[in-house]
């Protein structure tokens, strides 16, 4: 029996140690990680200097589901780096209580994004602005004992610590740093504090050397970034942030030149028009900076998407945060945004050999004009700029003549020859179209439709058990702690049959004022008016007439929040509510009675909110063929079929006032439709050339700010589904459609001056002189063909998109040869020559203008 006990364990003495070698070798392969740092020119990867193409993507504000198609679409386009913030609040509700569910699954977004074979660079702040709720912090971080946030206060520094080390950690668990063989190679700490730091005097300075020996000592094994930190220690990357980083200097010459935030377009504030910011300017500026030494550049955003629930700062910020960017608000292509900057980055990385080899030669060509030569041994890449807004002119360079567009940048990849013009696009454009429907798909009629919806009054003034009574009024932050949009300031008051306010009667006025966002007054249960702040200026002042009654009055005031201060010095401190005065003005008899220090009664949030209404599934809801419209502080309910297809979908609020909307207890967000644009200040074409800034290119104006919500298609069933509102001023939920959003047309537009398609390079100029460019386009979408051309001139067309129309001149065979390339195939390339269509006007620069459908 022991000689059998022995022989056994010897044996199995061998298969623990094959088993224990075999894991030890997963292990060593698991852990070859990426050695990341950097130099003077660039981000350094396994000793390997890299031109990186980066674009920020926040997983909170699109769907898992839309993740593995949105990396997929950032890769295509180009990219190398995603770039992500951190959101502390959403992972970090309550203190000490995590959540890394769903949309805010970072570690699986990540992971997705390591599958695609692209970087990450981490942005934990933990303060991210991101024109978030509160920046990013968790409100109840407000009410840590002895806490001011963003300076050097122990209790702030022990919370940022404390949640840095918690996402560093998470992050090294799932090996996820470049260092342990994961995509992540580049971290960040605070937030373009630099803009601000002034402001809390010398404890910022040590604050940020804290903020920087904090982030290394968590031994990522990858560098630390600041951005907008001029003063960032070493081995702090300092960054820069804007619209154009070109003149950035980081500040020491061990550190690579980087752009962690290039706006591609601006956020959408309630209120406001829809800024955007044209293509042709972003290629200016990105070709700018790889022209003057930079080798990592980041695009905010490369997709913006949506701020579900109430997740927007401000105040302000619409639900929508598409931010124009290269895929729009629902995963789509935004064209030619996309498909121009592809070609870009294609043309800087030809350059890239003699990029990461030395400093740019720069030299003036002239006035305006500037030449930057990279060349280390047998590699050569050249910019040539032309920085004026008005004129195009034609330089000498090396030897040979080339024609710059103003406002633009040619890349030479082989010093010879431009393989891109950043004021030339070849890609398509693609003007999309949206089809609305009504939410009941099977509705036969609106007496139909009506029957179906079911609503629940929200009681006007004080309505749940938790409501307390103080003597004054009370700062809303302070006492909702953002629990809910709504607080409610609730007075009763007993006027005697000879006071002054009754002799008055419909002539007395409620004064009201807030430090904001917006306050809803009722007098003796009936509506007496509303007023609301703006993004520029929150506060409110509002007048409103009332009628009182002998006796008994009450004063019910509801004041709401539309996202909390995301930004600037000590936006923590900013407040919200009714903080007064709140009087009553005769204005036949000029008495006035201050009521901001009697006994207010206090209730946070709503009713309904309590009851679980957005769920729908509350037995509260009542069906009656008297439905009530246009009366504040509803709540609503209906069930709806999905629309048929996978087209994105949205939600026209059209009818309704103001409030939020839920989707099988899902919120999509806060609804405005009656908060519109200024009827000033668009223009349907934005004039590329010259400084941007983000109310240069506007449109939308005289509508409401935003008119579609995106409702994700993966929050749907087939049928069956729950739409709950509440609607706080008033509206006709019937009015409510769906909107499916569709490729209108598609179209292209490249003239004989064009270069050649970046995909058809070559160093050759012979090769490129007689090849000559050419028009390309493809289908959009995957099944799709060309199925028709709806317009196509060779010679001067005029026009944009969807308006084209034939110039002076114009080549009669243009169409049918066209349409003969093209209509059914999902692509086709058209040379843009005489020899292709002939010569209908000599000695002028002729182009070639398409409009096709597909189907």
């Amino acid at each position: 029996m022991l000689l059998w006990f022995n022989t056994m364990l010897h044996m199995r003495g061998r298969e623990i140690l094959v088993v224990l070698c075999l894991a030890l070798g997963i292990l060593a392969t698991k852990s070859l990680g990426a050695d990341v740092t950097y130099d003077h020119r660039a981000v350094v990867i396994d000793g390997k200097r890299r031109v990186l193409i980066s674009g920020s993507i926040h997983y909170p504000r699109s769907t898992p589901e839309m993740w593995p198609d949105l990396i997929q679409k950032s890769k295509d386009g180009g990219l190398d780096v995603i770039e992500t913030y951190v959101f502390w609040n959403v992972h970090e509700p309550v203190r000490n209580q995590y959540n890394f569910e769903g949309r805010y699954d970072i570690v699986k977004f990540v992971k997705l994004v390591a599958e695609a074979g692209l970087y990450v660079h981490l942005r934990i702040g933990p303060y991210v602005c991101a024109e978030w709720n509160y920046g990013g912090f968790p409100v109840w971080l407000h009410f840590v004992p002895g806490i001011e946030l963003r300076t050097d206060n122990e209790p702030y520094k022990a919370e940022m610590q404390r949640f840095t080390t918690k996402i560093v950690g998470l992050m090294k668990q799932e090996k996820l740093y470049a260092s342990q063989g994961g995509p992540i190679i580049l971290s960040q700490i605070e937030n373009e504090y630099g803009n601000i730091d002034s402001a809390y005097g010398a404890a910022a300075k040590s604050y940020i050397k804290w903020a920087a020996s904090m982030a290394v000592s968590q031994d990522t094994g990858v560098p630390w970034v600041m951005c907008q930190q001029s003063d960032a220690p070493d081995p702090m990357i300092n960054t820069c942030n804007g619209f154009y980083c070109d003149q950035f200097t980081p500040n020491s010459d061990k550190k690579p030149k980087m752009w962690t935030e290039n706006w591609t377009g601006w956020f959408l504030s309630f209120g406001g028009a829809v800024p955007y910011r044209p293509v042709e300017d972003i290629a200016f500026a990105v070709a700018r900076f790889f022209q003057r030494g930079g080798t990592f550049q980041n695009y905010y955003m490369y997709h913006g998407g949506t701020n579900f629930g109430r997740t927007t700062g401000g105040p302000f910020i619409a639900t929508s945060y598409d931010y124009d960017a290269p895929l729009d608000e629902y995963g789509q292509l935004r064209q030619p945004k996309w498909g121009h900057l592809k070609d870009l980055h294609k043309a800087i990385k030809l350059c890239e050999p003699a990029l990461v080899a030395t400093d740019p030669n720069i030299t003036s060509l002239g006035q305006n004009l500037e030449a930057a030569v990279y060349k280390s041994g047998s590699a050569c890449a050249a910019f040539l700029a032309n920085i004026d807004t008005k004129s195009d002119v034609t330089v000498n360079f090396s030897g040979n003549s080339y024609q710059l567009p103003a406002w633009s940048v040619s890349i030479l990849p082989d010093c010879k020859n431009v393989v891109l013009n950043t004021a030339k696009i070849n890609s398509v454009t693609v003007v999309p179209s949206f089809t609305r429907q009504s939410l009941k798909v099977d509705g036969d009629s609106s007496d139909a439709f009506q029957s179906d919806w079911s609503y629940v009054n929200e009681p006007v003034g004080i309505s749940k058990k938790d409501a307390f009574t103080k003597v004054g009024l009370l700062e809303q932050i302070n006492t909702t702690a953002d629990k809910s949009d709504y607080l409610w300031y609730s007075l009763s008051t007993v006027f005697k049959t000879d006071e002054p306010f009754l002799q008055d009667g419909s002539k007395t006025v409620l004064h009201v004022e807030s430090l904001g966002h917006g306050l809803h007054a009722f007098v003796n249960g009936k509506l007496a008016g509303s007023g609301r702040g703006s993004s520029s200026n929150a506060k409110v002042s509002g007048e409103f007439p009332v009628t009182l009654v002998p006796g008994k009055n009450t004063i019910d005031l509801l004041s709401f929040t539309v996202g909390l201060q995301n930004y600037g010095a000590f936006y923590d401190k900013t407040g919200a509510g009714i903080t007064g005065p709140v009087q009553l003005k005769g204005l036949k008899n000029g008495t006035t009675s201050d009521l901001s220090s009697q006994q207010w009664t206090y209730q946070t949030g709503l009713q309904g909110e309590a009851l679980d209404l957005p769920s729908g599934s509350s037995p509260q809801w009542v069906s009656k063929s008297t439905f009530p419209k246009n009366q504040p502080l509803i709540w609503y309910k209906t069930t709806f079929n999905a629309p048929a297809g996978n087209d994105p979908l949205a939600i026209d609020f059209t009818g309704m006032g103001k409030g939020e909307a839920w989707v099988n207890g899902q919120s999509i967000g806060r609804y405005w439709p009656t908060y519109g644009s200024p009827n000033g200040g668009c223009t349907n074409s934005c004039n590329y050339r010259g400084s941007y800034s983000s109310n240069k290119c506007l449109k939308n104006c005289g509508k409401p700010s935003q008119e579609l919500y995106h409702l994700p298609r993966s929050w749907l069933k087939s049928s069956g589904n729950i739409l709950v509102l509440f609607e706080e001023i008033g509206g006709d939920p019937t009015k409510i459609t769906f909107a499916t959003k569709q490729i209108g047309s598609l179209c292209s537009h490249v003239t004989q001056s064009h270069p050649l398609p970046v995909d058809m390079w070559n160093s050759d100029s012979k090769t490129a002189r007689t090849s000559g460019p050419v028009l390309s386009l493809e289908c959009p979408l995957p099944n799709q063909v060309i199925s028709s051309i709806k317009f196509a001139s060779f010679g001067t067309p005029n026009g944009t998109c969807g308006s084209f129309s034939h110039g002076n001149c114009s080549s009669k065979r243009a169409l049918s040869i066209v349409h003969k390339a093209c209509v059914g195939s999902k692509s086709c390339s058209i040379g843009v020559s005489s020899n292709t269509f002939g010569d209908p006007c000599t000695g002028v620069i002729k182009s070639l203008a398409v409009e096709a459908s597909c189907t």
